[in-house]
């Protein structure tokens, strides 16, 4: 069977059996100020950036493993080809191609991994497929709390994107980096960020406009190692924001933001410490974890939300 069924207003996509649509759902309704999407009676509407036909589509759970896309507000795509993109897109979204039943089995006897997997099975790492977007959102995200970031996300997709309109709300699209690259780092002060924020995000948006960094030329790597020192070598792009969009955005399984402050909570809760691990520790403690680092830290950070 294919991965999906294609209909000219809807598309059906089969996923895994190790995947449950209600609890993806879940952790995408951890943020009220999410900007990209909106969720209502279990349903996702977004605006999806494929092409020049920004389709607005409602994504729901037929079951948890067949997912339903319907197309509204007058976008129905009738090229087949932009109806394979937004399946496409879906299935990187909801990182669909992966299997889990490796790491399935060893969380099994994992005394980190067994109780988030137990309680999340068939969670999956929600990607960030646009490349420019998982930057952008590891720089604004660096040394502050999660909830200013997703304000700090706002501002910025509501100043800089686009949108669809239909009955009356605005589905929004992430800022093109051809936009920001143009700006100036006095454009960007009404965000209310800080000045090295700003400007680590016009180079990045330079770097990609004018083709020196892109998804493709990562993905052809496939090195896990080059890819991290390439994006480390891009200033104000440290191990932690690499790692986090090699892990959100390219997929890799090996990526692990070992210095996240929310991996280290999420250990001290499970094993009920008194202090945070030592990087030492944390080390030791994901030593079975090879090729699945990734997996590992998504399912922990689950358990603080």
């Amino acid at each position: 069977m294919k991965d999906f069924e294609d209909h000219i207003g809807f598309i059906r996509i089969f996923a895994p059996k190790e995947f449950s649509f209600s609890e993806n759902l879940k952790y995408l309704s951890r943020s009220t100020n999410e900007c990209l999407f909106t969720i209502a009676d279990n349903k996702i509407y977004r605006a999806l950036p494929i092409e020049d036909v920004t389709p607005l589509v409602e994504i729901s759970g037929e079951t948890e493993t067949i997912i339903h896309v319907r197309f509204f507000g007058n976008t129905t795509p009738d090229q087949k080809a932009v109806r394979e993109k937004v399946a496409e897109y879906i299935q990187e979204w909801f990182d669909l191609k992966t299997n889990l039943l490796p790491f399935y089995e060893l969380a099994e006897t994992d005394p980190l991994l067994h109780q988030p997997v137990d309680n999340f099975y068939g969670l999956r790492v929600i990607g960030i497929p646009d490349l420019f977007e998982a930057l952008a959102w590891g720089i604004l995200g660096q040394q502050i709390n999660l909830t200013y970031a997703y304000t700090l996300k706002r501002r910025l997709v509501e100043y800089f994107g686009r949108y669809k309109e239909w009955d009356g709300v605005r589905y929004w699209i992430f800022p093109e980096p051809g936009v920001i690259a143009k700006l100036s780092v006095e454009d960007l002060s009404n965000m209310r960020m800080t000045v090295k924020k700003s400007e680590y995000l016009i180079d990045v948006a330079n770097l990609i406009t004018n083709k020196e960094l892109s998804k493709e030329k990562l993905m052809k790597i496939r090195d896990f190692k080059k890819a991290e020192k390439i994006l480390v070598k891009i200033r104000g792009i440290g191990p932690w924001t690499a790692n986090y969009v090699l892990m959100r955005c390219l997929h890799y399984p090996s990526a692990f933001p070992i210095d996240d402050v929310g991996l280290h909570n999420a250990i001290k809760l499970i094993l009920d410490l008194e202090k945070k691990p030592s990087k030492k520790e944390i080390l030791k403690l994901s030593s079975a974890w090879t090729g699945w680092e990734s997996y590992g830290t998504f399912y922990l950070w689950r358990m603080l939300y």
